[in-house]
């Protein structure tokens, strides 16, 4: 349960509400309180978001309040929506550090991140983290159908608010498997035209020796 009285208070403290006030921007976020704060489930549009990223950012924070940002990435779709408030994903093997693992031992709290640079579009999403180790139902549910990772264990993200931010600032860059087949239909739209060139050439020279 969301112990906050918005589920923006996971974000909005009084220190940043204080800061808000002084700088103009908290009776606008007051509005957003009004009508309950940010959203706390899964919608339709955010799992089809979610399940199309290849690349993401986990945040978590020891014990003593040291965050940390992990990288996590792989096919679209190796990010699954469980249910309207749990994501999961298998944790592949990576350098053995464990510091997100260690991090969440010690404070389940975390902050996924998730961008598409192609559409300008980030979502942000504030939670709790936990690591299931020895699953093996639940493992298999979540790898990835051939890819090729060795998975360590799992992560389950329960969602308690998330919230979209405009496109001001994201660079528009794309991935290289859709510039690679965008490029590859314009060499063969290039090549269909030159044939018909070649054809109506062709053609016309018939008819100019007739």
């Amino acid at each position: 349960m969301n112990a906050h009285a918005f589920t923006s208070d996971v974000a909005f403290t009084p220190t940043v509400k204080e800061i808000q006030a002084r700088k103009g921007s908290r009776q606008s976020y007051a509005r957003v309180e009004e009508r309950g704060g940010w959203q706390a489930v899964i919608t339709p549009d955010l799992a089809a978001f979610i399940e199309m990223q290849t690349s993401v950012f986990l945040s978590t924070a020891n014990g003593n309040g040291q965050p940390y940002i992990q990288h996590r990435g792989g096919p679209a779709g190796f990010l699954k929506v469980l249910d309207e408030h749990t994501i999961g994903f298998a944790d592949f093997s990576g350098n053995r550090q464990f510091i997100t693992q260690g991090n969440l031992a010690d404070n389940p709290q975390a902050f996924l991140f998730l961008i598409d640079y192609m559409h300008r579009q980030r979502i942000k999403l504030w939670g709790t983290a936990r690591v299931v180790e020895n699953d093996a139902e639940l493992m298999a549910k979540l790898m990835p159908q051939d890819y090729k990772a060795r998975p360590e264990q799992v992560i389950l993200f329960t969602i308690s608010a998330w919230d979209a931010n405009c496109p001001q600032h994201i660079p528009q860059r794309f991935e290289v498997a859709d510039v690679a087949a965008a490029l590859g239909e314009r060499d063969r739209r290039i090549e269909r035209l030159e044939q018909e060139i070649a054809r109506l050439k062709g053609n016309s020279g018939a008819a100019a020796g007739e």
